[in-house]
């Protein structure tokens, strides 16, 4: 009696486990053939760099078989587990055995799914998760990155098929991308998309190294490098790799870098490896990657800067997440804060967008929790103090204008280029006017506050459609790196369309030959010209300095000139109106007890001319330091005496204006005389 039977098998593993035994001298493959053919007398019927299949005379008994066949693979490769490979053993009928990919189940190779399904992801995501590409499709923005998800997972299946992992695996990316603009979530996912895809496989717990390519010189060197060493080496478990090259855009030639890329060449397939610079000019972009490309297989990926809009639909997302939405108003005192955040130089992308959310929401809890008013919907009410300019949102641009102190002739110019504006935008056969403006004039005489009503006013004129302020200083808009300044100033003005944006120092912008960013500060400018022409009905830039300065960058710049029409002169204030504008200030929200006022305006007459006309003097930016002092004063008595901090004293003022800050600058020169007596 025949004890034996014919039996079809197939041993398939892991394309990821295989990649990362690339190094070895013998394949996965051809070391278990090698293996089945000389223990069980196996005859290879088709093989790839992933799987074989074969033929086997048995006992009927095809468990044991299977068992055996494990059992092989795991001696091999010293596994205790078979996560890496499955197999399939099947008795061989006379109409012969089914083909392979048909028998293969979800119990035999688990989470994988049949070639057929071209489609669907390889590997399904855990019970309750949206596979990868599904989360990256309904990433806000990101289109580049979108276009890389959707060709990987078409050309999935292809790869998978051939085994060729290394033509995706292999080719690194070059991806240019602003700080908070998501990176570290793209990386997230083109990992899990890859894992998904059966394409690779994160042996690392650590699933994606960020490091830095420093540059030849400086603090941190060498420290640097090693992290970037240590995050490359093909010795180590495989990961997603990205490493910021910015510091070296312009020296893809150098011999050290060529070094770098070497190494990246050499681990690219046992790392999945990201290059990353700022969002920079596609040219240069392409510039840069043919560059890499001479050494390294790279794709390049360009993720334009979120806008004004994309940054609204964060916050809604956010928000709905934790069950909450928000009112128009509420909306309006975000996006000021939003512009605020902006100001200063240090804007994080989706990072601040959660910070100032999660403020929000904090303001809103606290309210409840104070008042016992609360509700899904936060309101403005709720989130009191969350913008710096709340108290002027609720006045009328014209009321704003009409409450500062010593501006008459500011406020004659102001009405008159908003009646004019207001006219052309009212005479269809007229040519749309450039509203572009000049504010001249030194420090603290009000050039930012008087912007920020213009804009405010062309609001509520119907001329601009958000009238939001964003402000930065001429050096913001140049760029660190070769290819950024133009996108860095047009991304600036791109957060202003239907606002102002507003240019303090924009002389900075122009300097003679021996500056170090003369090239930088006329790309800036050139940018910032065709911005202003291309959106000349929806943009209002203001540009603020001194004015012999100014005077000499207009002179500089032809084009610049003709399309900044308006210019308004914003004259030093006297004594009287700095003593008006300090009590004006300390009325807001204190009582002023008996000789205070004479106290202030005593100090203010007393400030000498030498001091006044000092270049640096800085008029009102002065006046609200002194005041913030005194406040100072007032809130530590009233601390120590344990009462509300409510008035302000003539001594909380004496104390302010008698220390060093307040006091040197006031006192006259006196002169010396050098020598005996």
């Amino acid at each position: 009696m025949d004890h034996t039977i014919n039996a079809a098998f197939r041993i398939k593993f892991d394309p990821a486990w295989v990649l990362s035994k690339r190094g070895d001298s013998v394949l996965p493959v051809e070391r278990v053939i090698a293996a089945v053919e000389k223990e069980l007398g196996a005859k290879i019927t088709s093989k790839s760099l992933t799987e074989c299949q074969g033929t086997l005379v048995v006992p009927p008994d095809l468990d044991l078989v299977e068992d055996r066949l494990e059992d092989i693979v795991r001696e091999l490769y010293s596994l205790s587990d078979d996560k890496n490979f499955s197999v399939i053993v099947e008795e061989v009928k006379a109409d012969g055995p089914a083909p392979a990919d048909e028998r293969e189940t979800a119990s035999s190779i688990e989470g994988s799914a049949s070639p057929q399904k071209k489609e669907e992801p390889a590997q399904p995501p855990k019970p309750g998760k949206t596979s990868a590409i599904e989360r990256i499709r309904s990433l806000i923005g990101a289109s580049a990155f979108k276009e890389l998800a959707e060709e990987t997972v078409k050309i999935a299946p292809v790869v998978r098929k051939y085994g060729t992992f290394e033509t995706v695996t292999g080719r690194c990316c070059l991806i240019s991308v602003n700080d908070g603009c998501g990176l570290s979530t793209y990386l997230e996912l083109y990992a899990d998309l890859l894992e998904e895809l059966e394409l690779f496989r994160i042996e690392s717990k650590v699933r994606i190294a960020e490091v830095r390519l420093p540059p030849k010189k400086g603090d941190g060197v060498g420290e640097a490098l090693k992290n970037v060493k240590e995050a490359l080496a093909v010795n180590s478990k495989s990961r997603v790799v990205c490493v910021d090259i910015s510091e070296w855009m312009t020296g893809a030639d150098d011999i050290d870098f060529r070094k770098f890329l070497t190494l990246c060449a050499g681990s690219a397939g046992h790392h999945v490896v990201f290059f990353r610079v700022p969002f920079v000019e596609r040219t240069v972009l392409e510039d840069l990657r043919q560059d890499l490309n001479d050494m390294v297989f790279v794709r390049s990926l360009s993720l334009v800067p979120f806008d004004p809009e994309e940054i609204d639909l964060f916050a809604d997302k956010i928000l709905a997440e934790n069950g909450f939405t928000m009112d128009d108003e509420a909306r309006e005192i975000f996006r000021e804060r939003i512009a605020e955040e902006k100001n200063d130089g240090r804007f994080y992308g989706i990072k601040t967008v959660k910070k100032v959310v999660r403020e929000m929401l904090y303001r809103m809890q606290l309210s409840e929790a104070e008042t016992g008013i609360g509700g899904s919907c936060i309101t403005k009410d709720q989130i009191t103090g969350l913008s710096q300019n709340e108290s002027t949102m609720g006045l009328s641009g014209m009321e704003m204008l009409d409450q500062l102190v010593g501006m008459d002739s500011i406020k004659d110019q102001v009405l008159q280029i908003v009646a004019q504006i207001v006219a052309h935008s009212t005479n269809e056969s007229l040519e749309a006017p450039c509203i572009h403006m000049r504010f001249v004039g030194d420090p603290g005489t009000g050039k930012t506050t008087v912007a920020r009503i213009v804009g405010k006013i062309l609001r509520e004129k119907g001329i601009l459609r958000n009238g939001s302020f964003l402000e930065h200083s001429g050096r913001d808009l140049c760029g660190r790196f070769v290819g950024e300044t133009a996108p860095r100033t047009a991304a600036m003005c791109r957060d202003a369309y239907g606002s102002v944006l507003f240019i303090d120092e924009a002389y900075s912008l122009y300097r003679d030959d021996s500056f170090s960013n003369a090239d930088y500060g006329r790309e800036a400018l050139d940018t910032l010209i065709a911005e202003m022409e291309n959106h000349r009905s929806d943009l209002v830039v203001i540009m603020a300095g001194y004015p012999q300065e100014m005077e000499d960058l207009m002179k500089a710049n032809p084009g610049l000139a003709s399309r900044m029409p308006y210019k308004v002169e914003f004259p030093d204030y006297t004594r009287d109106q700095l003593s008006e504008i300090f009590l004006s200030m300390a009325r807001k929200s204190f009582t002023l007890e008996a000789g205070f006022e004479e106290a202030v305006r005593s100090y203010f007459d007393s400030l000498s001319s030498e001091l006044m006309d000092r270049k640096d003097f800085s008029n009102a930016r002065y006046v609200r330091n002194l005041f913030e002092r005194t406040w100072a004063k007032a809130a530590l008595r009233c601390q120590m005496l344990d009462v509300p901090c409510t008035t302000l004293t003539a001594e909380d003022f004496s104390l302010s204006s008698g220390e060093k800050d307040f006091q040197l600058v006031n006192d006259k020169k006196k002169s010396r005389t050098i020598g005996f007596i």
